[in-house]
């Protein structure tokens, strides 16, 4: 490692007290003040993101400052991940859509189709089998086509008044384990149809969040202030999205 600047693309570590502090740097050369950033993803992952050339020194000394911090999340995330039993895909289970919980009810009917509704507090899915694979597959495909309406709908409404957005990106939807999703440097969107499990508000910041990227493709300040004008109290609904993460993501 140089002695002059820290390298992107590895994992880093500090000590703070008995425990170690993993975290991963993200160099991003259009960063437009000297002033690294820190995150702790939902799934605990550390992420530093600082413009170039700043030294390796100055990386671990702002880590350090936040270490307490930084435990404290970290702390939080396994926390979560902890408290969440693996699904079974029984009937009883609490699932979630749009933030609300709901009852899973499995249907056995060998000469049915298969299929996947709602039907007052249950999603009601109907398999040939009590296969737990096959209600884990069923679930799939529903969520993943109410997220395509769902999320098509909000993104045209979080995007009408965005001034930079004159037509509405390309999007495509993929699941994944611990992002909610993410925005290419040629302004394509790829959004998690587990999204569709959170909260109206919770959607509608993470559309916002991947539609700034369509005019500052970082973490600036620019970046930060444009979701501050659009949602003033984003960093709540922020906090509250991450809290609910592991359940969210849980399949």
């Amino acid at each position: 490692m140089s002695a002059s600047a820290v390298q992107a693309g590895s994992e880093h570590r500090i000590r703070y007290g008995d425990k170690i502090i993993h975290f991963d740097l993200r160099v991003q050369a259009d960063r437009e003040v000297q002033r690294l950033s820190i995150h702790v993803e939902p799934d605990g992952r550390v992420l530093v993101d600082t413009p170039p050339g700043v030294p390796h020194a100055a990386v671990l000394s702002a880590v350090r400052k936040r270490s307490r911090w930084i435990s404290q999340h970290v702390d939080a995330a396994r926390g979560r991940r902890t408290n969440l039993a693996p699904r079974e895909y029984v009937s009883g289970e609490s699932l979630l859509y749009l933030g609300r919980r709901y009852r899973l009810k499995v249907v056995v009917q060998q000469e049915a189709r298969e299929g996947t509704s709602m039907r007052g507090s249950f999603v009601v899915v109907t398999v040939p089998d009590r296969s737990a694979d096959g209600v884990r597959k069923a679930l799939e495909a529903w969520y993943r086509l109410r997220a395509r309406e769902v999320l098509a709908q909000r993104l045209a409404a979080v995007a009408e008044p965005l001034r930079w957005v004159r037509h509405l990106p390309a999007t495509r939807l993929q699941f994944m384990t611990v992002q909610w999703g993410s925005c290419s440097p040629a302004g394509r969107i790829t959004l998690n149809p587990w999204l569709v499990k959170a909260p109206r508000q919770c959607i509608d910041y993470v559309l916002l969040h991947e539609l700034s990227h369509l005019l500052h493709h970082n973490h600036s300040s620019k970046f930060y202030r444009t979701l501050d004008r659009q949602m003033p109290n984003w960093r709540d609904v922020k906090t509250k999205l991450d809290d609910m993460a592991e359940d969210v993501f849980r399949v």
